[in-house]
């Protein structure tokens, strides 16, 4: 994987890339607690049309942990580093799933003028309630005293629809790699900034570029109700739901999140 050095930290920054140079760039901001390798499916799927980069955020895959504490706005800055890295210049797509889409909307806040469209998948704007930051203060817990296999004993149900434990094991068994592949230290790191990130709801009404919101129609985390709610709230954004998908939509139903995908950045592009 190629890799960049973020100037905070000194930490070595991997990221997944395909496609042609000139080609619109794309950036995929994975979920927690997953990997790049989540995206394959629509780097796959793109590479033929558009740039593709997918990073492996602090600590995660193979990018180098910091000793700082983690936010979403510093990591929307890293990502920032990234994008200046590979293209120097222009707006770009930003995608995010569950996390990615927390820095997703980060960076959007912080680096309007690099947005070109927004991709936001099984995520929400809001903060966390009281009682969702204290079941990720237990979910830290648990990684630094158990491991980062108690965590994905305890999240793994949670993050697929019924169909996907079906009918597709490799997906459920790629999440499962991913998400013991991560270090405990990262996981609390993580967990810990998305309880204290801040409320990009007010951001809501000011987005002023093409957004796609994606929801998994079985997705328990970030309900499609919900998701439809705020989606509503974004000047002329696309929302559109995945039958027979959960919280990780693009990698249960992968044929139909890049179909969506590709109409939605050629429609991007146009306007």
């Amino acid at each position: 994987m190629p890799v960049i050095q973020l100037e905070q930290g000194d930490i070595a920054l991997h990221y997944a890339e395909a496609g042609h140079p000139s080609a619109p760039l794309v950036v995929l901001l994975h979920g927690f607690p997953f990997t790049s390798d989540m995206w394959q499916p629509q780097i796959d799927a793109l590479r033929a049309t558009h740039r593709v980069v997918a990073p492996d955020l602090r600590g995660f895959g193979g990018s180098g942990m910091s000793a700082d504490r983690y936010t979403m706005a510093g990591l929307a800055d890293d990502v920032a580093q990234l994008i200046d890295a590979v293209t120097g210049e222009g707006a770009v797509t930003i995608g995010g799933l569950s996390m990615g889409g927390y820095i997703a909307f980060e960076f959007y806040q912080r680096h309007r003028d690099r947005v070109q469209a927004l991709i936001l998948a099984d995520t929400r704007p809001d903060p966390d309630s009281d009682q969702a930051r204290a079941n990720r203060r237990k979910m830290a817990q648990l990684a630094l005293s158990q491991g980062s296999r108690a965590v994905a004993d305890q999240l793994a149900p949670k993050l697929t629809s019924p169909d996907t434990r079906r009918d597709n094991p490799e997906a459920v068994r790629a999440l499962r790699t991913m998400m013991e592949s991560v270090e405990p230290r990262t996981m609390e790191a993580a967990l810990m900034a998305m309880a204290s990130r801040s409320d990009s709801g007010p951001l809501l009404p000011d987005i002023d570029v093409p957004v796609l919101v994606i929801s998994g129609a079985d997705d328990a985390i970030t309900p499609p109700a919900e998701a439809r709610g705020w989606a509503s709230r974004i000047p002329n954004a696309r929302f559109e739901i995945i039958e027979a998908a959960g919280h990780v939509s693009s990698l249960e139903q992968p044929q139909a999140f890049n179909e969506l995908l590709l109409e939605f950045l050629a429609g991007a592009a146009r306007a």
